[in-house]
């Protein structure tokens, strides 16, 4: 246990991070300089025709180049990290910035071809192997290439959009992932908890203080129906555990193996969005309240964020969101880990919001948009919520608009916040 989880905060610190990409190509570039040059003694090719100074003369070249691009990268990404941190929010430096693929293989691709260069000059001599000489000056031209589509992709990722959707997609994915079932859970069914009484045993968190990213589930329940007892996780993904509070409740009698439950949980100092979904919602959320704020003034991109809200809170609410109880093949209550139900995540998506861009007439158009639309489409028990935030929203444009004029305009939902719908207030 110890050592898968290890491997899964191995995973989370990789997933989340730049180094590890160009960190491979380093023993990768040493079996390829050797293989390749192997593979020019058996051959013999006369590709290039390169003698030894216009052999070294090419590879001062591939070297400069790549020195230049990988400074260049690395310059680049502190500066996009600071003002990505400023203008959205400092939580997509993890979740977008650093885990993109593409920055991970270009810098890869680099630091290969650097070494690479480096290897086969330090063996030019008198005469100079051609097979060698043409992978580097190949691997030059596929770098140049890299670099230039490098430059267009970070100018592209950065734009809000295209971290809105990055986030937005990713939330679709958790939400799947955490709500796979679809349908409606209209009657909220009674909660079993209330009949365990009180807890025969309570398992404390005893490592270091940190916020819950993930926890294994089926390992919880297979400890549950080893005990014959029931397991409540105490604590909800993305919440801040101290040393010394509960962890585990544990309802029934036997004995107790702790050190396999409290590997089932996985610890960080940052919220991820792996079995997460609030996180998703929060960061979007973010960005919106920054763009809002009078230092960006921004609220175009607020509207921008709440399409992504949109699509994420209607994928939610077409979903089964009452997974907190966790029962064995013979309908017994086994496990008992909380999830956001539909409250939360209208909260979240609506209230923060709402306060701060409800004197902005593109805000409060598109929310009356969102709240139109899902009032269409969702199902019926999740309609109350959605109403009741339609009404909170028409108590505040009443107090934001003393005009007539701009009270009718900001009653009209328009999908693209002022300018895209007009006419007759609904």
């Amino acid at each position: 246990m110890h050592v898968l989880r290890m491997l899964r905060r191995l995973g989370h610190r990789i997933g989340s991070s730049i180094w590890f990409i160009p960190f491979v190509t380093i023993p990768l570039e040493l079996i390829a300089v050797r293989v390749v040059h192997e593979l020019d003694d058996r051959l013999s090719w006369t590709l290039l025709g390169l003698d030894a100074s216009g052999a070294k003369a090419m590879y001062d070249a591939i070297i400069a180049a790549n020195l230049s691009f990988l400074v260049f990268t690395f310059g680049s990404l502190l500066v996009a990290v600071q003002v990505a941190s400023a203008q959205l929010t400092p939580r997509i430096i993890a979740t977008t910035l650093l885990s993109d693929r593409t920055i991970k293989y270009c810098v890869g691709l680099f630091i290969f071809t650097l070494l690479f260069s480096v290897s086969t000059q330090n063996r030019v001599g008198a005469s100079v192997q051609q097979l060698p000489a043409f992978v580097a000056a190949a691997l030059g031209i596929v770098c140049f290439a890299a670099f230039f589509f490098l430059i267009d992709h970070a100018s592209r990722l950065l734009r809000p959009v295209s971290v809105l959707s990055h986030v937005g997609n990713r939330g679709l994915e958790v939400l799947a992932a955490v709500y796979p079932e679809r349908g409606h859970d209209a009657v909220t069914p009674k909660s079993a908890r209330e009949a365990l009484g009180e807890p025969n045993a309570v398992i404390a968190h005893r490592e270091k203080s940190g916020i819950v990213l993930s926890v294994d589930t089926p390992v919880l329940m297979a400890e549950a129906e080893r005990l014959d007892a029931v397991i409540e996780f105490a604590p909800q993904v993305g919440d801040f555990v101290a040393v010394d509070e509960d962890l585990f409740l544990i309802y029934g009698r036997g004995a107790i193996d702790e050190t396999r439950l409290r590997d089932a949980v996985e610890f960080g100092s940052e919220r991820t969005m792996e079995q997460d979904p609030t996180f998703a919602f929060r960061i979007v959320v973010d960005i919106a309240l920054r763009a809002l704020s009078p230092a960006i003034n921004d609220p175009t991109t607020a509207v921008i964020a709440i399409d992504q809200l949109h699509r994420l809170l209607r994928s939610a609410g077409m979903k089964h969101l009452h997974t907190d109880e966790l029962r064995d093949r013979n309908s017994g209550l086994r496990v008992i880990v909380r999830t956001p139900n539909w409250e939360d995540l209208v909260h979240l998506s609506f209230r923060e919001i709402r306060r701060c861009g409800s004197d902005n007439l593109q805000v409060v158009r598109r929310l009356r948009a969102m709240f139109d639309n899902l009032l269409r489409t969702l199902p019926a028990h999740r309609l109350p919520a959605i109403a009741l935030e339609l009404t909170l929203l028409d108590r505040e444009i009443e107090q934001k608009f003393p005009y007539p004029e701009d009270l009718a305009l900001a009653r009209i939902g328009d999908p693209q916040g002022l300018g895209g719908r007009s006419g007759v207030a609904t």
